[in-house]
């Protein structure tokens, strides 16, 4: 079943599969940006984990750090210096936990595998797609008639309105 017999010329059809082709790659875009939307919200709680550690170690363990160095002292009668030192493992302890912690949410970020792998299928499936082969001189022939039949009903409408 050639164009002309579906009703649709060649020109239809090509503006068709373009809009198609055009919709296709607008959706990949969409589906695109919502996977990397997701994977920066991740990255940005991930963030705030590793911010929230660092202002922890660098903000608040001095004073903690002093203030229970003398709790240690007088509590357990020990020299200021092995107080401190004990203050000090507790807090790195903490700080390894929230990194580790933020190393995990930032490791959960993955690429946009669906959108990949929907560009491949389609690329898979354009790629493999061929046009259809025409007869040649026959198909010439009717493309040619069908023109001057329609030049023919133009003219005679021309003709007719004047």
């Amino acid at each position: 079943m050639s164009a002309a017999d579906e009703g649709r010329s060649l020109g239809e059809l090509v503006a068709s599969a373009t809009g198609e082709l055009s919709g296709l790659v607008h959706d990949e875009i969409a589906l695109a940006k919502a996977e990397i939307r997701q994977d920066v919200k991740r990255a940005l709680f991930g963030s705030v984990a590793g911010v929230v550690a660092a202002g922890l170690v660098v903000f608040a363990v001095p004073l903690l750090s002093f203030a229970l160095a003398f709790w240690l002292r007088n509590w357990w009668d020990l020299p200021l210096a092995i107080a401190c030192l004990i203050v000090a493992g507790i807090y790195l302890v903490l700080a390894l936990l929230m990194a580790l912690w933020a190393k995990r949410k930032l490791g959960k970020i993955s690429p946009p595998e669906r959108s990949i792998r929907s560009a491949k299928e389609s690329a898979t499936v354009l790629s493999h797609a061929k046009p259809r082969p025409r007869d040649g001189a026959s198909d010439v022939a009717a493309d040619r008639a069908e023109t001057s039949d329609a030049r023919a009903v133009a003219g005679d409408r021309a003709g007719s309105s004047t």
